[in-house]
């Protein structure tokens, strides 16, 4: 039986890994092997504004993979926190009734639904402030090279 609070909270703290997936699909599911690529290469883009500063234009289009993860993520937990036992149940657990305990909401749902928002929407907006940001900065100073 794969229960719903179990896969939102999985869903919202391993999901850039990949665990929701393997949690609901097993382990030989493809798109929870691909998970953690955008989240490393976010990882990576971290590092090298580390070591090379934030003039480092690789690191403009490497940290957004993460934060667009990490929000994705909070948004598919908080779609299966929603999900109502009925549908929960046939999607996951097709052999159960239901209103099986399973696909039951609980204040430890409501606590994954609440948590995602906060995060997820912070990540989000985060990521689109850094990109444009970046972004267009580096306008500037090409349109002040050009003017020199």
């Amino acid at each position: 039986m794969k229960n719903k609070t179990t896969a939102a909270w999985l869903t919202f703290i391993g999901g850039p890994l990949g665990l929701h997936r393997f949690y609901l699909f097993g382990l030989w599911d493809t798109l929870g092997w691909l998970l953690p690529i955008p989240t490393a290469l976010g990882f990576y883009g971290i590092e090298r504004v580390k070591q090379h500063g934030l003039d480092d234009m690789t690191s403009w289009w490497l940290i957004p993979l993460l934060g667009f993860t990490i929000a994705a993520c909070a948004l598919n937990a908080i779609v299966y926190a929603l999900m109502t036992p009925e549908v929960w149940n046939a999607k996951f657990n097709p052999t159960a009734e239901p209103e099986a305990q399973a696909g039951q909401t609980n204040w430890l749902t409501i606590g994954a639904i609440v948590v995602s928002l906060l995060i997820g929407a912070t990540v989000l907006m985060s990521s689109i402030v850094f990109s444009f940001q970046r972004y267009f900065e580096y306008q500037i100073e090409e349109a002040q090279k050009i003017s020199q």
